[in-house]
């Protein structure tokens, strides 16, 4: 800083010359002691005083030259922006957002921490730009539309998921689930839990002697490896739409071991009780859990005249026909739009169940029966089913060892069901209808590939013109060169 005195003409020094001398030299010293900006400072020239006002006109006649050319007094925050970093610093002792306009809330917003507890932000924070920073922190893949576009149902379904992954039985603290319920009852729409761990296994005491020479081999009780009931917490949420279960571990390496992949009769009971409880929920997938009849008909049992129901997922599991019978008896006592039950073990008297239920079922569009062994006994009991069927759209028949003659019944279904849009007999043996995993030639190929090209536009052209009846083969005639 530079400061522009007027020289004065005064005999007796005054206060307010002193303290201009003592500026001024104090200045000087300043400048003398070292090297100063390469800025070059301008200084007001000097003023001749006039009259006996002089000592006035210097008081008035005073200025300040920054040294930066850029400093000014508007870099001092204003008093909003100074309450706003003091509510952000001490918002979660005094969270303060309802009171604020909202252009305040805004700017506090911006400024919170994703790290602040659930307990301050859960039922206060409903800024999705907020709980997108929070997402977007935690997990470096989100895929919000999976989550009904919500960044806030999308952190609280995931964080429930993530804790339930990671809980173990009689070893973590049931609260630490339980306490999150009135945060998240009104956002958590769907579960998807991959991954149940089982209770940790400690090794036996040694016993003695006498113990070892006493009992016996059978005496000894298996640990209990029951996983965690999800009841509780079902009951808590009163939104739930979609359970997708998978009861197994996952990465386990080199401690891998069969019971860690084990669905409990207790795991049973207890989950066809919570998905009896839960009037909310249309989705329910158990896959890869080793669901065999027994425990496959304790669950649909609780599904009978469900109020929501809309499809059930037992796929990769091993139900059998007894549990095929069980699904069948489902149809008729429910709203089931989707069942699957892929890769099992359904054979001809399972599927023949399903087609009975199938012929007069009136709500199922979609049925998934891949990977089982139904055959050709099973297949065409199926095939009769769709002729007097009018909701079914979808039917998967893949890799069922099915032959030639179901084919034959399924065309003759198909000319007079109406609603059948897709169907699937991919992998197995149906001739013509199925050119994968066949000795069918190049040639053979492209031949029949032209036939129906053909057909397909034969029967766009009737479409286009009702009088056009000429027959595919007539349209490739020499005849008809068209």
């Amino acid at each position: 800083m530079q400061e522009t005195l007027t020289p004065l003409s005064v005999s007796a020094p005054s206060r307010s010359s002193v303290f201009t001398r003592d500026r001024a030299s104090t200045v000087g010293q300043a400048l003398s002691t070292g090297p100063q900006p390469s800025k070059p400072s301008f200084i007001l020239p000097p003023l001749k005083s006039k009259g006996q006002n002089s000592g006035a006109n210097v008081r008035r006649m005073r200025r300040i030259v920054a040294e930066d050319a850029e400093w000014s007094l508007a870099v001092v925050p204003l008093l909003t922006e100074l309450c706003i970093q003091h509510i952000v610093r001490n918002f979660q002792n005094n969270p303060i957002l309802k009171q604020l306009l909202p252009e305040h809330q805004q700017k506090v917003l911006n400024h919170l921490s994703p790290d602040l507890p659930l307990a301050v932000t859960a039922n206060l924070i409903d800024s999705e730009n907020y709980w997108r920073r929070c997402c977007t922190q935690r997990w470096p893949v989100c895929h919000v539309a999976e989550h009904g576009g919500s960044w806030k149902r999308m952190f609280f379904e995931r964080h429930l998921e993530n804790l339930l992954k990671h809980f173990i039985p009689s070893t973590t603290d049931p609260a630490v689930i339980l306490d999150l319920l009135p945060l998240c009852r009104n956002y958590v729409r769907r579960l998807r839990v991959d991954q149940f761990l089982p209770p940790v296994q400690l090794p036996s005491p040694p016993r003695s002697r006498e113990q070892s020479d006493s009992g016996s081999d059978g005496e000894m009780e298996e640990p209990a490896m029951d996983h965690y009931q999800l009841d509780d917490l079902v009951a808590g949420l009163s939104h739930l739409e979609e359970l997708d279960l998978v009861y197994g571990v996952k990465d386990c390496g080199m401690n891998f071991e069969w019971n860690l992949f084990l669905f409990t009769h207790r795991d049973c009971h207890s989950l066809a009780a919570t998905v009896k409880a839960c009037h909310t929920l249309k989705i329910f997938r158990l896959t890869r859990s080793k669901v065999d009849d027994d425990k496959a008909r304790i669950l649909i049992r609780s599904l009978l005249d469900h109020p929501a129901l809309q499809e059930l997922d037992l796929s990769h599991n091993l139900i059998g026909d007894r549990g095929a019978r069980a699904a069948a008896k489902l149809l008729s006592h429910s709203r089931l739009r989707v069942l699957n039950l892929a890769n099992n073990q359904v054979r001809a008297p399972g599927a023949q169940s399903l087609a009975h239920a199938l012929a007069h079922n009136t709500n199922l569009i979609s049925l998934n029966l891949r990977l089982n062994y139904i055959e050709d006994e099973g297949s065409q009991a199926l095939a009769q089913a769709l002729q007097t069927n009018k909701c079914l759209t979808t039917l998967h028949l893949g890799g069922n060892e099915l032959s030639e003659p179901t084919a034959t019944l399924l065309s003759q279904a198909l000319a007079v069901n109406t609603t059948l849009t897709s169907i699937n007999l991919s992998c197995n043996h149906v001739g013509l209808f199925d050119l994968r995993l066949s000795d069918v030639g190049q040639e053979s190929e492209y031949l029949i590939g032209q036939a129906l090209w053909g057909n397909r536009e034969a029967a766009r052209q009737r479409a286009l013109n009702p009088s056009h009846l000429m027959s595919p083969v007539m349209a490739k005639s020499p005849e008809n060169p068209a």
